[in-house]
């Protein structure tokens, strides 16, 4: 056995490795509780767990009968989501929803001369969300605009809050551990161009794809190259040494970003903010994103906003970081559920 293959041990389960990694997270768990774990449907990551006295059905590690039809349905509904947040007294970004392309075009002289997120309405791990930076030309938001509708009927159109993201993830009222997620990137060393560093990065064992690992292959498709331009760059381009070159606008996991754990680094008064989110939207289990100017900061009007709450939070940033302490989130939601 390598040294790799026992590393890869620490976040995988033998016999569970094809299943995703923060459902191996909770299977783990239950077995060091001496539950039983009964896989029904693998690729769908749907389990049952059983005690001596109880029984609980889990899918993809946070999907439980704690959160009712109704909380997943508002939760992935990212108009609804906004207003109930909003109606709770959680800051929000402002924005309008469209149906249609004709309508969010005539919205260009709304937005222009500012940053801003489109989104499809019901979409998740950041598929079909792109970031524009001010000035950008009528071509180019109606060219994000098409990107938007090719994954959802309606869209979302915000401004962009200013600061970086991070979730926070909320089990039973509480926050247990907060992530911040920075966008696919790499850093230089004056030697490799940016495709080797990409390749390089790659190596590290703990990225694979489809989530079966804690981090997710950097990809150099379509997206990349066109952000990479965007910036001045080609995928030939040398970047000095200790030079960030960021690949990617949104900071997805799911599309290669890196994971750094900011539990402890982040002011208290950001838990009560997500956990009044958590509450708003009726969910048990839930990661809250929210995007903060300084989080030693204490908050106020201008320097947040909750920009989503998401019904099926991935356990394995917080349990498996990049960067930082390991959280054992895991073993929260077994509590969670008596087990």
């Amino acid at each position: 056995m390598t040294e790799n293959e026992i590393d890869i041990l620490e976040f995988q389960v033998a016999g569970y490795e094809d299943l995703e990694v923060s459902t191996q997270i909770v299977i783990k768990e239950a077995l060091q509780r001496g539950h039983s774990v009964e896989v029904l449907d693998r690729a769908n990551n749907f389990i049952r767990i059983k005690s001596d006295d109880k029984s609980e059905l889990i899918q993809q590690a946070t999907k439980t009968r704690l959160d009712s039809y109704m909380t997943y349905l508002v939760m992935e509904n990212k108009v609804v989501t906004k207003l109930v947040l909003g109606e709770a007294g959680v800051r929000v970004p402002a924005g309008g929803h469209y149906e249609s392309f004709e309508e969010a075009s005539k919205s260009f002289d709304n937005f222009d001369g500012q940053d801003i997120v489109i989104k499809p309405v019901t979409t998740n791990f950041g598929i079909g969300v792109n970031l524009l930076s001010a000035p950008f030309s009528k071509t180019q938001f109606e060219s994000t605009l098409r990107a938007a509708f090719e994954h959802d009927s309606s869209i979302i159109i915000e401004s962009l809050v200013e600061g970086k993201e991070y979730r926070f993830l909320v089990i039973g009222g509480k926050v247990l551990a907060v992530c911040h997620r920075v966008p696919a990137n790499v850093v230089g060393d004056g030697k490799h161009t940016l495709k080797e560093l990409v390749e390089i990065k790659n190596l590290d064992h703990r990225r694979g794809k489809g989530h079966k690992r804690p981090l997710e292959l950097i990809d150099t498709g379509e997206v990349e190259t066109r952000f990479l331009k965007d910036q001045g760059f080609d995928w030939s381009h040398v970047p000095d040494n200790g030079e960030q070159v960021f690949l990617r606008a949104n900071s997805n996991i799911s599309t290669g970003g890196d994971s750094i754990d900011f539990t402890d680094k982040v002011n208290q008064a950001y838990f009560e903010i997500a956990e009044k989110a958590a509450s708003a939207v009726g969910s048990e289990i839930t990661g809250v994103d929210m995007m903060i100017k300084d989080p030693s900061e204490k908050p106020h009007f201008s320097n947040h906003a909750v920009i989503e709450a998401n019904f099926n939070p991935v356990l394995f940033i917080h349990q498996y970081p990049y960067e930082g302490e390991n959280r054992d989130v895991g073993a929260a939601v077994l509590d969670l559920l008596g087990l």
